[in-house]
């Protein structure tokens, strides 16, 4: 299976439009954990989505924040957090020792809590994902962001070094064909390319771009995942025209989901990934 095999036309005539699992399932799971991505996987998700960033002694892990927060986990042990703690400052021993998976998330009233969750690196993700019995996991792709600031650049390697970090976990585990790498960061995606041009990169937006084409093709960008609230027919139309998938985020609820789908796109990232599983078999659109 395609990760993306429907063009603007025949997505809305009846063709497969691919559903990333954001952050796992971050609607029924606590985001970014290996029970979140297993049931991903459980439900038939096409891509895991997920966040990246790097510890003190330089293995990557998975985490949207680049530090862990006092909202997602607790110290360890058990206790509270009263600040946050970068993780480029952690040793992986370190990171491991927090529970990210017993507080609840208000904003996702669905999730189910799994007790004494560890953050995860890459590797243990890619592990789990091959010793996985359910069906998705033989072809199931990976969306992965990295975290990378230039204001604060103290929280992140260099983007060489994080591009060869990523890139070389993804050849370890033979995924190239089946890896997107992502970011609102260009100068990753850049690298990226020079290291391995297998690996398909997309780059992130958070608002309207004026040229989006010329800019996409300047980040040397396989996909554009936009802010869906700036998703428009025209602007898919063009990318389209110019070979560039279209995966916006993040899309939670069915109105949405149809504007998405009107407007032409290959994939809808999502913290519901069930729920829109069966709602575009409803619409035949899988």
């Amino acid at each position: 299976m395609l990760l993306f095999c429907a063009s603007a036309l025949n997505a809305q005539e009846g063709g497969y439009i691919a559903v990333h699992g954001h952050r796992g399932t971050r609607g029924t799971r606590p985001e970014n954990t290996l029970p979140a991505f297993e049931e991903a996987l459980r439900v038939g998700a096409d891509v895991l989505e997920l966040d990246m960033v790097v510890t003190k002694d330089n293995v990557v892990v998975i985490s949207h924040e680049p530090c862990v927060t006092p909202e997602r986990c607790l110290g360890f042990d058990g206790e509270k957090i009263k600040k946050q703690e970068p993780i480029r400052l952690l040793t992986l021993a370190e990171v491991k020792k927090y529970d990210c998976g017993s507080l609840p998330n208000p904003k996702f009233p669905r999730q189910i809590l799994v007790r004494d969750t560890k953050i995860p690196t890459l590797q243990e993700l890619f592990a789990m994902v091959a010793a996985s019995k359910y069906p998705a996991a033989a072809k199931v792709k990976f969306n992965m962001e990295t975290k990378i600031f230039p204001a604060q650049p103290q929280l992140a390697p260099a983007p060489a070094e994080f591009s060869k970090m990523v890139a070389e976990i993804i050849k370890k585990n033979g995924m190239q064909k089946r890896t997107i790498v992502q970011s609102f960061d260009v100068r990753t995606l850049r690298e990226i390319k020079k290291i391995a041009p297998e690996i398909q990169t997309s780059q992130l937006t958070g608002e309207e771009l004026v040229d989006i084409v010329p800019a996409l093709k300047s980040a040397k960008a396989d996909i554009w995942s936009p802010d869906y609230k700036w998703i428009t027919a025209d602007s898919i139309r063009e990318a389209h025209a110019s070979g560039i998938q279209v995966a916006p985020w993040t899309i939670n609820t069915l109105e949405e989901w149809d504007i998405a789908i009107a407007a032409g796109v290959d994939a809808i990232i999502t913290d519901y990934p069930a729920d829109l599983i069966n709602y575009l078999k409803a619409k035949k659109l899988r």
